[in-house]
């Protein structure tokens, strides 16, 4: 696999392996851009699971440097939901049309960030503490992240909804990536079989601009204070959202 790739292939995936290390570095809401990347080159389900694995390096990095503001009460929150919409989309991934899906996903994300944003111009900021609230973001994260390594969009406005801090909000997010993108291995190799040798060498070779992205984008981080932070997340969403939407 990896000696048929063409040039165009080579540097459309090392880019999307340098905006993967920039989004585990932090900088959320630009996994989307990932996402559109690795489908120019590879069918869509099959670029999912040579993914997953750079995905996971990336959730190392992040899990060893903002290890200690994790937020685990919120994590565990949303966890089991994720896991379970997991197992879904495995089941749905086999007889789902790509195209519906991408439409439908990209009309909720937006939706999704249309109400975050109204949301935050109230003079309430009470955090919704219903249970139900983690269960549809949990779930439908979990399956979108089976079916197209999606699901940062959800449990992004999951995140900003409980109105995490910037460190807090990426220490807990890199662990529950790091452990629900571990989850779904087993799924890839066995149930779908997109995850194998070939893939793997694929995933390793590009591992390097993941690192030159994680150096990156940890010194830009340094530079964004709260709330832009928070404005850049929704804005990047959203503009996902349209890409998916139109792509």
């Amino acid at each position: 696999m990896l000696s048929q790739l063409s040039l165009f292939d080579i540097v459309t995936i090392t880019t999307a392996a340098f905006v993967l290390g920039l989004s585990k570095s932090g900088i959320k809401g630009i996994s989307i851009i990932i996402v559109a990347l690795m489908a120019l080159v590879f069918e869509a389900r099959a670029s999912t699971g040579i993914l997953l694995p750079m995905l996971i390096v990336g959730d190392v990095f992040a899990v060893i440097y903002y290890n200690r503001h994790a937020q685990w009460k919120y994590l565990f929150r949303l966890m089991p939901f994720m896991m379970a919409g997991v197992i879904v989309g495995t089941i749905a991934g086999d007889h789902m049309s790509a195209h519906a899906f991408r439409k439908s996903m990209a009309l909720v994300i937006f939706i999704s960030v249309i109400i975050m944003f109204w949301w935050d111009q109230r003079k309430s900021k009470k955090v919704p503490q219903h249970l139900s609230f983690a269960g549809v973001m949990g779930l439908t994260a979990g399956f979108t992240t089976m079916v197209g390594n999606l699901a940062g969009s959800f449990a992004n406005i999951f995140f900003l909804a409980m109105r995490l801090p910037k460190d807090a909000f990426i220490g807990t997010t890199a662990w529950l990536f790091l452990i629900i993108n571990l989850f779904k291995v087993p799924f890839h190799v066995w149930s779908w079989g997109t995850i194998n040798w070939p893939t793997l060498q694929v995933s390793l070779t590009f591992t390097p601009a993941i690192f030159l992205g994680l150096f990156i984008g940890v010194r830009l981080l340094k530079r964004v204070n709260e709330q832009f932070f928070r404005k850049f997340i929704l804005f990047m969403t959203a503009v996902g959202a349209v890409f998916i939407y139109f792509s």
